[in-house]
């Protein structure tokens, strides 16, 4: 079957670009040493940082609505629905996999709520508004295991504490909008 030409040519094109490419980056002996010794003594930038506070606020502020929002769409999505709908009361169908994925949701509610509360800190706006609630998301530390023994009151808990959490972001300029994380989010942790 003939090759067209067309294709021969982009083979040849691509081919000596490859091989003029590994010929400039050789290490030739030419270089002088004081270009060297300027490159060693430079400081290499070993993770970007913000460089002015309002960035460093914006940034702070994207990072606490990302992580509230997964928060709080864990929390909708696999604790306060199934809790609405009944799906934790004994004798329910699917109470089992509702308890389970209800206290995987929590743990992961708990641990983007932690992240969100770094992420606070941040912007000061956000750190203030989030202040008196540091002790209501700290609760919610041993929620996951009264959830899966289907205690009512924690999916309760879970529901008060994301919406507090939501209302402060809203206060300080950062809405918080649900994001249902993906399942392997939610049995990852983060």
């Amino acid at each position: 079957m003939p090759v067209p030409i067309r294709r021969l040519f982009v083979a040849l094109t691509l081919s000596t670009a490859l091989l003029a490419g590994t010929t400039a980056c050789g290490t030739g002996e030419k270089t002088s040493t004081e270009d060297t010794a300027a490159v060693r003594t430079a400081p290499a930038a070993a993770t970007p940082s913000p460089t002015a506070s309002a960035q460093r606020q914006k940034l702070a502020k994207t990072r606490f609505v990302a992580n509230a929002g997964l928060a709080a769409g864990a929390t909708y999505q696999w604790i306060v629905k199934p809790w609405k709908a009944g799906e934790f009361k004994k004798g329910a169908h699917g109470r089992k996999s509702a308890l389970v994925k209800a206290a995987l949701a929590g743990t992961f509610t708990y641990n983007r709520l932690k992240a969100a509360e770094r992420n606070a800190q941040g912007d000061p706006k956000l750190a203030k508004a989030l202040a008196p609630l540091s002790s209501g998301i700290e609760a919610l530390k041993n929620l996951p295991a009264k959830l899966k023994n289907g205690d009512d009151s924690a999916a309760g808990s879970f529901n008060d504490t994301v919406n507090k959490v939501k209302s402060a972001g809203a206060g300080a300029g950062a809405p918080v909008q649900n994001k249902v994380p993906s399942a392997a989010q939610l049995t990852k942790g983060s």
